[in-house]
């Protein structure tokens, strides 16, 4: 019940010009009485974002009491390490390197090279003998999204 009310009022925040390339990736409630909101932007979200949507939802949830008067409100980015789980998400991570679960179990990495509306095209290395020779070649490999299970961007450290 409480994650809708925080859906509804962040839908309401994120027609706001400042908030309008964020979206809401999820929102978890603890019984401990914490509760955990995801956000993201199109061009990244930034602390004062955060703050600001952290302090927008606390009027709320002391004036309603919906949480009661005791509680933790955490607003924040998924961070790097939590899988991507909306479209948008993928679109943001255009370029970026992927390491994919599939459905079956099986894995892929790869380069997120486009997204369409139900799939994305990740560039591969694959290896290949010619002769005796392993040839590294680039390959394009369409990826349907219902068939991800988990995507995750690996972070490389080299230039």
């Amino acid at each position: 019940m409480i994650e809708q009310q925080i859906e509804s009022l962040l839908a309401a925040k994120f027609l706001e010009e400042e908030f309008q390339d964020c979206f809401l990736i999820e929102v978890n409630h603890h019984p401990s009485n914490k509760l955990d909101v995801f956000i993201d932007s199109d061009s990244g979200i930034t602390f004062e974002k955060c703050q600001k949507i952290s302090r927008y939802l606390e009027t709320f949830l002391d004036a309603e009491m919906w949480l009661g008067d005791k509680y933790v409100l955490e607003v924040s980015s998924p961070g790097i390490s939590r899988p991507l789980r909306l479209w948008r998400q993928y679109q943001k991570n255009t370029g970026r390197t992927l390491e994919i679960t599939l459905q079956d179990g099986s894995k892929k990495e790869g380069v997120l090279s486009e997204v369409q509306d139900d799939l994305i095209l990740l560039e591969e290395t694959v290896v290949e003998l010619e002769g005796k020779k392993k040839i590294k070649k680039q390959i394009l490999t369409p990826v349907p999204l219902v068939q991800i299970t988990k995507a995750i961007v690996k972070i490389s450290f080299k230039e």
